[in-house]
Order: C-alpha cells, then structure tokens, then sequence
C-alpha cells in the first residue's frame, strides 16, 4: 500500500520535528548534560557558601566582642603582640632544634 504524496511529506516533517526535538534534548543549551552541569555548579556553590557563611558568622562575632568589652582585644594583645599585666611574670620556652617531641632529657 503506497503513501500519497502529502502523508508523506507530512510524515517527513514530523520525523524532522522530532529529531530537532531531541537534538535539543541532548546537545546544547538546556540539555540533559548541560542541566546536570548547572547541578552540580549550584551544589559546590551551596557548599562554598555554607563554609563562608560560618565564617562570616564567627568574623560577626568577633566584632560583636571587640565592640561590647576589653577582654577580646586583651585576649589579643596577649597573643599576637606578647604583651602581659603590671605584676604577671613571663616565661618563654624555647625548644632546642630537633626536640621535635618536647620529651625531657
């Protein structure tokens, strides 16, 4: 049984929209391929924000202390600049080179 002429043109077109269709499916933007690649950039940026999120939060609070009192900023002074109180007695501890393990001789 022969097809007529137009079915067939029909038929062709259809058979063209629907290989146009999953080109679209599978190559280019908005594929498969792609979307699954959008996922996981927006799931290692999810995580990245998460990491300077706490960050942010324990910075947050850092200032929150410096603002409300001295104890932070004598915390501070006393670690990164070695400063100590009238009356306090300081002690440095130097290990000798090789002592990686700090064990007494």
């Amino acid at each position: 049984m022969a097809m007529s002429p137009r079915r067939q043109v029909v038929l062709a077109l259809m058979a063209l929209a629907l290989l146009g269709l999953q080109a679209r499916l599978w190559f280019g933007e908005g594929s498969l391929r792609h979307v699954s690649g959008l996922k996981a950039t927006v799931a290692d940026k999810q995580a990245e924000n998460r990491l300077l999120f706490e960050r942010n939060r324990l910075m947050s609070a850092d200032v929150d202390d410096l603002k409300s009192g001295l104890d932070a900023v004598e915390e501070i002074a006393r670690r990164d600049l070695g400063m100590v109180r009238a009356g306090e007695t300081f002690f440095l501890m130097i290990e000798e080179p090789g002592d990686a393990d700090g064990a007494a001789r």
